[in-house]
């Protein structure tokens, strides 16, 4: 078992565990002391999740959705996390699934770095005074951002990105490929200039590229959207036709892809779409959510768009369009494979978080009342 201790002598500095998150101010000396089992975590299916070799790794944002899942495969690894977030969040949050034992351990090695990213002088100092081998930057949305973590880490091992499926141009020809055009207007073109800032500075850099995601505290609308309509027992409303494809991919599988190009030639400056394996109609994902969570299956009502302002009001939780990518990449390049299907996928999701009574956003059926109040609407 090895045994690792940190020293920090840095002003501003909130390097801590969560159960320590006070400022510090001035010039101050704190040891902390972490011990580290290596273990190998083994998900369902018989996929082995591995590393090369104990980092000292450092996660831009990770207390809300992906970073939460991904830490925990991290500290499993062995590896040595550092959360770097604002701090106005908890640090750390115990899931539904996990026994106290398993909290307090992972809990009790997470590390913090407090400060906000947009202050790029002391994301300079603070990451050049600790150093790291590897970074995961789960929140980035602009090259901005990234430039001081670079300037700060010029030995840097590996920079995994979070971006997104959103940054392929619209197309007929679908499902989209690494190789597709983009498009940089796109609302997640600070996303693709990110990667293109990588390129440049000949970083090793891997990028991930998911499409919808969904999962437990997931603080998108997307499965969440579903749920709150069929447990009111509500039609659900969803635009046009319905047969408009697209593609969702639970976070446990994304959380998996990204330690699978952790330390892997076969990674470096590379991107990776990510998402579940088979396509659904938006009236199949409808379908899909009630049978997940054990509701009737549900009256869909399908409505023209053009036919209702709704102000800044969001009425349907999807792209009105085909969105979905090929995932043959990953699979072929990383041996990597998605854990879950939609309907086991979507089970996962209710019964460890909505169907707990939790969820992020209250319901909201305002849009639904207007489309249902109509009296022309499409069959």
């Amino acid at each position: 078992m090895a045994r690792l201790v940190l020293q920090h002598k840095l002003p501003s500095l909130s390097l801590l565990p969560p159960s320590s998150l006070s400022d510090f101010h001035g010039t101050r000396s704190m040891t902390t002391s972490f011990q580290y089992k290596r273990k190998v975590w083994q998900p369902k299916g018989g996929l082995r999740v591995t590393a090369l070799s104990a980092k000292k790794i450092l996660i831009m944002g990770g207390t809300r959705f992906i970073g939460v899942f991904l830490s925990r495969l991290l500290v499993k690894e062995g590896h040595q996390v550092t959360l770097f977030t604002r701090g106005k969040a908890p640090i750390t949050q115990q899931l539904p699934a996990e026994s106290d034992t398993e909290y307090a351990d992972f809990s009790s090695k997470i590390l913090h770095l407090k400060g906000d990213r947009k202050d790029y002088n002391f994301v300079k100092a603070s990451l050049s005074a600790e150093g790291f081998d590897v970074v995961y930057d789960i929140n980035g949305r602009e090259a901005e951002e990234v430039e001081p973590i670079l300037d700060a880490l010029p030995k840097l091992e590996q920079y995994i990105y979070c971006s997104s499926a959103g940054v392929y141009l619209k197309s007929d020809l679908l499902p989209h490929f690494e190789t597709d055009a983009v498009d940089p207007k796109s609302r997640h073109k600070g996303k693709l200039e990110t990667e293109s800032l990588l390129e440049s500075r000949d970083v090793n850099y891997t990028s991930i590229r998911p499409v919808y995601i969904y999962g437990p505290l997931n603080y998108n609308p997307v499965e969440e959207w579903f749920f709150h309509r069929l447990k009111a027992g509500r039609p659900i409303p969803i635009p046009n036709s319905g047969i408009q494809i697209t593609q969702l991919g639970h976070v446990k599988d994304l959380a998996t892809a990204f330690i699978k190009v952790l330390g892997n030639e076969k990674a470096s400056k590379q991107v990776f779409n990510i998402s579940g394996d088979k396509y659904v109609t938006f009236d199949g994902l409808a379908k899909a959510c009630a049978k997940a969570a054990g509701f009737p299956e549900p009256e869909i009502i399908h409505y023209n768009p053009k036919d209702f302002d709704f102000g800044k009001k969001k009425a349907f939780p999807f792209r009105d369009q085909h969105f979905f990518a090929s995932v043959d990449k990953a699979k072929s390049v990383l041996g990597w494979k998605p854990e879950f299907d939609l309907v086991e996928g979507l089970a996962d999701s209710y019964n460890l978080d909505f169907g707990r009574g939790t969820f992020r956003k209250e319901a909201d059926f305002f849009t639904d009342d207007m489309i249902l109040g109509k009296s022309l609407v499409l069959t």
